[in-house]
């Protein structure tokens, strides 16, 4: 019973240790951090943001759609090791990640929420299933011509992919978005 009484409140402190590790691995200050960290507790009182969560935290962000098939997908690339939530260490580096590191740090984020099935590319069904996810989170129900996700995927595999495999690798990726600002802002808007 000691045991989970001390893994609980360590979920929820924020020691120096950690302070140190994220003040190395962001641009964050400790003030900044203690303030994203007073924050996320309020949120999460367990320390640790499940799904359900989640979703809710995108759904006040995107009112008239549905974040649920999109959430799944960040939540998977968010939640590092892997055990069904997110703490505040996941949480404020996927942050800092996707919107403070430079250009190719924050392509690299999006190329990982893309390649659903981390083998270091990017397939037609993955990009047409995070398009799908993408229209639903938006509320973009017009999916006709050149909005169709399988045609939309397929014409941007065709675009990026380099090596002509019909795969998309992280170096292809980032090369492609950063050179093509309309696709940077389709594929990764917070890029």
């Amino acid at each position: 019973m000691g045991g989970k009484q001390s893994k609980k409140q360590t979920s929820t402190e924020l020691t120096d240790k950690h302070i140190a590790l994220l003040k190395a691995n962001t641009k964050y200050d400790e003030k900044a951090i203690r303030d994203w960290h007073a924050s996320f507790i309020r949120d999460c009182p367990t320390g640790r943001l499940d799904k359900k969560k989640f979703v809710e935290v995108y759904q006040q962000f995107y009112p008239t759609g549905k974040p649920d098939k999109y959430c799944k997908y960040a939540f998977e690339t968010f939640d590092a090791n892997n055990d069904g939530s997110i703490d505040f260490e996941e949480f404020l580096l996927a942050i800092a990640a996707s919107g403070q590191g430079d250009l190719n740090d924050r392509l690299g984020v999006a190329f990982d929420l893309y390649d659903v099935s981390n083998d270091g590319t990017i397939d037609q069904k993955e990009l047409s299933n995070l398009i799908i996810a993408t229209y639903d989170l938006v509320g973009e129900t017009d999916r006709k011509g050149d909005k169709d996700p399988k045609k939309r995927a397929a014409d941007i595999i065709a675009q990026l992919d380099t090596a002509g495999d019909k795969k998309i690798t992280r170096a292809e990726f980032i090369a492609g978005l950063k050179a093509d600002p309309v696709l940077r802002q389709l594929l990764a808007p917070n890029a």
